[in-house]
């Protein structure tokens, strides 16, 4: 299977109090992250499914990638925390390419659990706003491999 590891689009600083999962994405996130989407089309990737945080700034870049995916995203809270085995098996469920909309640092510690096994070494990676991890193979630890990482700026140049 295929999986792509997403992380959401350049949000908008919390103001005092607000509540961190209502951050909204900012006009420079959406522009950017069309452009991503353009890209992803000129590589000629699309998605079975679209898991995502339901912080609105992971949903709202979810809902931008639907020109390339075949559903409406699916909201779980098992991108809102560490990976754990009940999200390996959620996006194992269906064997179809699966992309993941989230946040850092948790994001970079999924790849790095199904690329290498542990999760420990989520720091290896830096994934940009708006970047994609690009993974291929089975959804359990160490079972994947990293076939590119695709940060924005990549994405903006192929557009």
């Amino acid at each position: 299977m295929q999986l792509y590891v997403i992380r959401h689009a350049i949000a908008e600083d919390a103001a005092p109090g607000q509540d961190d999962t209502t951050r909204e994405l900012t006009s420079k996130g959406k522009k950017q992250l069309k452009k991503v989407v353009k890209g992803l089309r000129k590589l000629d990737i699309g998605f079975d499914r679209i898991l995502t945080s339901p912080w609105a700034r992971a949903v709202h870049t979810a809902e931008l990638l639907e020109p390339i995916c075949k559903v409406e995203p699916i909201e779980t809270m098992l991108l809102c925390a560490s990976p754990r085995s009940d999200l390996l098996a959620q996006i194992a469920e269906l064997n179809e390419d699966t992309a993941v909309v989230g946040h850092e640092p948790w994001l970079s510690e999924l790849v790095a659990w199904l690329a290498f096994g542990d999760t420990k070494h989520g720091e290896a990676f830096q994934l940009k706003k708006a970047g994609v991890f690009w993974l291929e193979g089975s959804p359990i630890p160490g079972g994947m491999s990293v076939k590119a990482m695709l940060p924005p700026k990549l994405m903006e140049k192929l557009a």
